[in-house]
């Protein structure tokens, strides 16, 4: 019954995926991105269903161990471009500071003017790293761990929505600018939807996140003090 209840379960999150997509492509909007419309089609059938999260679990680590491999293949689509990437060098290594920079500044400035206490703010201007670096960074600014990864996993989700209406808002239409953003701003997440647009999209968000990530976990310390205290 356990492996019937993992194979369902994996199954039906395969299928939400893939209904998302189709449904994503004849009715664009952020509501009708993956990793949004999928979440509550699950949360629904596993209620429906009586498997619940309990069923889910097991089904949850296999799927989780397929991030590793994903992760790695991502050296697929940089690889393809890299020669259009190392020629947009100077205006992604500008992209990235100024993304890295403006969204720690920005999210403790909104914390303070709403009147957050200092972990909040802490917590927040990391928020945009992906979750384990995110986490592992929360003692040094003086967060929670948990309540740090709940942010970041709420901002990718955000950003992942509203990343790709707002830059096509913005006339933002070059691929490489519209992958930096999303793997700077919406790390993990943003990189899965900027890869949904395209290989060259998706490499630059793969390049983003992972640099974005290690120039945030070296400037957090030195931005908290200083802005929080």
């Amino acid at each position: 019954m356990s492996a019937a209840v993992t194979a369902f379960c994996i199954a039906l999150t395969v299928g939400a995926y893939a209904l998302s997509r189709v449904i994503g492509k004849r009715f664009p909007s952020p509501f009708t991105v993956p990793v949004f419309l999928s979440t509550p089609v699950i949360m629904v059938v596993l209620v429906v269903t009586g498997t619940g999260l309990t069923g889910y679990a097991q089904a949850q680590s296999i799927m989780s161990w397929f991030l590793g491999p994903a992760t790695v293949a991502l050296a697929v689509p940089l690889y393809r471009n890299r020669r259009v990437l190392v020629d947009h060098w100077r205006a992604m290594s500008v992209g990235l500071v100024v993304g890295v920079l403006s969204t720690m500044v920005s999210a403790i400035a909104l914390a303070r003017l709403l009147g957050l206490p200092p972990e909040l703010q802490a917590a927040l201007s990391i928020k945009s790293a992906t979750a384990p670096v995110a986490i592992a960074l929360a003692p040094a600014v003086g967060a929670a761990p948990a309540l740090v990864a709940a942010f970041a996993i709420l901002t990718g989700l955000i950003g992942s929505m509203a990343g790709p209406w707002l830059l096509a808002r913005a006339r933002v239409s070059e691929e490489v600018a519209r992958g930096e953003a999303l793997g700077v701003i919406s790390h993990g997440q943003g990189t899965a939807q900027a890869l949904t647009e395209g290989e060259l999209t998706g490499a630059a968000a793969s390049v983003a996140m992972g640099t974005a990530a290690v120039l945030t976990a070296l400037v957090a310390s030195t931005v908290v003090a200083w802005l929080v205290g």
